[in-house]
């Protein structure tokens, strides 16, 4: 069973049917089953919307310390677009927030793009070998992804296993660290390749 976390900004449903069309039974779960947790082989962590108040939701409804004590027991934790960022040691969107801070990293505003918000199907270019992509490894995928974001994170860590290049600037997509993984870009919303990413996390369980 894999767990959707609802903290009221994440594009829940598309991702709940995504599973289930890929054969995966899930459940989202709101504020007051955050004590189920422990019961979930995986975890998903979508997001849209803004940094600071995603992180006030998710202390709100109890999830914050949840999902850190989740993802140390080595079960698998996907974060989803702001669900990815959330991940990552702080954010300056608006203010600087801290965030969950599983993974080293800032999130800043893109800067030098051709326009914000990134929005449209892009492809990645993978540098590492990947718990989550079908493709063998290559420096360019054949697949496009479906992105929508006007922050980002600010460097290219040990973590990034896949950036998308949006002009000149190279945006960090997938990002893994063992159990945790995050996407910048929404697979529910990006065909057959995104499906396919999804069909692996849930392989992970």
């Amino acid at each position: 069973m894999i767990g959707i976390i609802d903290y009221g900004a994440g594009n829940l449903y598309s991702i709940s049917k995504a599973m289930q069309y890929l054969g995966y039974q899930n459940e989202i779960i709101s504020g007051n089953s955050v004590e189920k947790l422990s019961k979930f082989k995986g975890l998903i962590l979508p997001g849209v919307g803004a940094f600071p108040e995603a992180v006030k939701n998710l202390k709100n409804a109890g999830f914050f310390k949840e999902i850190i004590d989740y993802a140390a027991s080595d079960r698998p934790l996907l974060g989803i677009c702001l669900g990815m960022q959330l991940l990552f040691s702080l954010s300056q969107e608006t203010t600087s927030t801290a965030g969950l801070d599983l993974l080293s990293g800032k999130i800043i505003r893109l800067e030098n793009v051709p326009k914000i918000p990134h929005m449209g199907w892009n492809k990645l270019r993978i540098l590492k070998k990947s718990q989550l992509l079908t493709e063998d490894l290559t420096t360019q995928s054949t697949d496009y992804y479906y992105f929508v974001h006007s922050f980002y994170l600010e460097e290219i860590t040990e973590d990034v296993t896949a950036i998308a290049k949006y002009g000149q600037q190279s945006i960090p997509a997938i990002v893994e660290k063992e159990n945790i993984l995050g996407l910048q870009f929404h697979p529910e919303k990006s065909g057959e390749a995104g499906l396919n990413m999804l069909k692996k996390f849930g392989e992970m369980l």
